[in-house]
């Protein structure tokens, strides 16, 4: 059990007690209470909102009740000091002690330091990436890509049994362009000149391989043969090369899926008619029509149609959206429903990682969802913004009508997997990232990516160090030898198990990239004080003990980082070269 956690527990206890003696109410619900760091460093160890936040339905003062707790916290002998500040906040100094117990969890737990049991092995889905099979993956996707699967790590560390789904959007118009973009090349393959590609198809070079390898197989037999004859063949043949193309590029991240869900094959299973079937007993479809468009201006025409319109009004969306076109056939939206519906038959949360352009549909596919389940399963939608592309400050130009543009592929055979990956998760998800070739492999602080790289590099070379000076860690190291500076980085340290529950719970990655930037930058304070002071270096000449409970407070640190980036997907580096 992480620090936080103990503490966690030793106060529900005392909650325990004061509810047997009367003070508060035994049916109190403490989701809401906590056990934190304090904003202000100097302000203690630990902070807990306890008595603010249960006062109320208490029917206590929040002063009132905070004394009553401290005067039981206060009984702890871990614990130093207890302060009450403003209205009741609680704030605890721990002995140094507590913090040397916890160094030494950290280094015997080693890789299981920070797993957690919050999830209780509920099932989740974690659906991303999902780009239309029609080309390479972009930078774009690769943003997203990397979003969900350290999101997928995350979960799967705090207790969640995960499944990593990429949803194949197989059976829009989009495939048959793919598949006419295919036969042009299959006649260059043959020999013909195909000249410019016409408006509309793919223009990318890489359908010449696809164009090939239809050749190879047909022949000439479709080569003038009407497009009713060829399409569906095409179509199938063209959409594997470019799943083979997304998995390969998605490999050279690290990443793998569960189950590639196709499009086409929910709707061949009948699972959409299921999906307005679930609907329609439940009153939630009827035939009418839609609003005028707010956007239309008033000279605008408009003529209403009437519709299949599902009530994603009454849960939470601002209008009914339409399930069926007037033709009778599937809208997107429709489609999307019965997705949903098929996953969650086997997950009890639903998270999907979509691109910013997808904003406008979240509301009404989280309706879906709840009139679908019954809320039994909740669905929560990452958004992903753009990645913009420069070379020295300079924007990388890409041209969409010639196909010219930069792949995923390109970008981790220039720069590597961890670099990408890392550099993926600097910024939330939801704000515009910028990926700048020469300053993601700068050799500077600026650069996150080398500066969290350098501090394990640092202790792994440390190690190496104390092995050829002949410091053993055979022996327990005496860790009262550690002043209160280092045990500063200890603390630090030990906010890596609730970072996790706290990244896992609000589905946000990237808080593991800033937390494991705030420990290398506090552990390279801590070696820089060695530059003028020989005595303030991790490893002090004829000093064995003093060097060995140095060097245990550094391979910590190094565990932590390591298992940090591990959750990033990202190779800790042994040295920089």
């Amino acid at each position: 059990m992480s620090l936080y956690a103990h503490y966690s527990a030793l106060l529900d206890g005392v909650l325990d007690d004061l509810a047997a003696d009367g003070t508060i109410p035994a049916e109190l619900n403490r989701r809401a209470v906590a056990v934190e760091p304090p904003r202000d460093a100097s302000h203690g160890d630990l902070a807990t909102n306890a008595a603010m936040v249960l006062a109320k339905p208490a029917g206590t003062n929040p002063r009132a009740l905070a004394e009553a707790i401290k005067a039981k916290l206060e009984a702890v002998p871990t614990i130093t000091s207890v302060e009450i500040a403003g209205p009741g906040f609680i704030n605890l100094r721990l002995s140094p002690q507590s913090w040397r117990a916890e160094l030494h969890t950290i280094l015997s737990e080693g890789d299981a330091y920070g797993q957690s049991t919050i999830g209780g092995g509920e099932r989740v889905n974690v659906e991303y990436v999902s780009a239309n099979p029609t080309g390479p993956l972009h930078m774009g996707h690769c943003r997203g890509a990397v979003v969900g699967d350290a999101l997928a790590r995350l979960l799967e560390a705090a207790g969640f049994r995960v499944t990593k789904e990429y949803y194949v959007n197989d059976a829009g118009g989009q495939v048959d362009t793919l598949a006419r973009s295919a036969h042009l090349r299959y006649r260059e393959a043959l020999g013909e000149d195909i000249g410019e590609i016409p408006e509309g198809l793919y223009p990318g070079d890489y359908l010449v391989p696809v164009g090939q390898a239809l050749a190879e197989e047909f022949g000439d037999r479709y080569v003038t043969a009407p497009e009713g004859e060829w399409l569906v063949n095409f179509r199938k043949r063209a959409v594997a090369a470019m799943l083979e193309l997304i998995r390969n590029d998605l490999g050279l991240l690290g990443i793998h899926h569960d189950i590639f869900a196709s499009e086409a094959e929910l709707q061949a299973s009948g699972a959409v008619n299921r999906g307005m079937e679930v609907l329609q007993e439940k009153g939630l479809v009827y035939q009418g029509e839609l609003e005028r468009p707010k956007s239309l201006d008033e000279h605008d025409e408009w003529e209403p149609v009437e519709l299949t319109l599902f009530r994603s009004s009454q849960f939470g969306d601002d209008q009914d959206r339409p399930m069926k076109k007037s033709d009778g056939s599937w809208t997107y939206f429709g489609a999307d429903a019965a997705y949903h519906l098929q996953k969650s038959e086997s997950a009890d949360h639903l998270v999907n990682i979509w691109g910013a352009d997808h904003a406008g549909t979240v509301r009404r596919v989280q309706a879906a969802v709840k009139a679908l389940t019954d809320s039994r399963v909740d669905l929560d939608v990452k958004l992903v913004q753009m990645v913009r592309l420069f070379r020295a400050g300079e924007p990388v130009k890409m041209s969409k009508r010639s196909g010219s543009f930069v792949t995923l592929a390109d970008v981790v055979r220039e720069v590597g997997k961890d670099v990408v990956r890392f550099m993926m998760l600097t910024k939330r998800a939801d704000t515009m990232l910028d990926f700048d070739f020469a300053k993601v492999v700068e050799a500077s602080k600026d650069n996150p990516v080398f500066y969290v790289q350098y501090a394990h590099a640092r202790i792994s070379s440390l190690k190496r160090k104390a092995a050829d000076a002949g410091v053993s860690l055979d022996t327990a190291a005496d860790l009262d030898l550690l002043d209160d500076e280092e045990l500063g980085l200890v603390k630090l340290a030990a906010q890596y198990p609730r970072t996790i529950e706290a990244a896992a719970t609000t589905h946000e990655p990237h808080r593991i990239a800033f937390y494991l930037y705030d420990l290398a930058a506090a552990f390279h304070a801590l070696w820089h004080r060695g530059n003028d002071d020989p005595d303030r270096r991790f490893l002090v000449e004829n000093n064995p003990q003093l060097s060995r409970a140095r060097l245990e407070l550094a391979l910590g640190v190094g565990q932590i980082i390591r298992s940090g980036l591990a959750l990033m997907g990202v190779a800790a580096s042994e040295e920089m070269r």
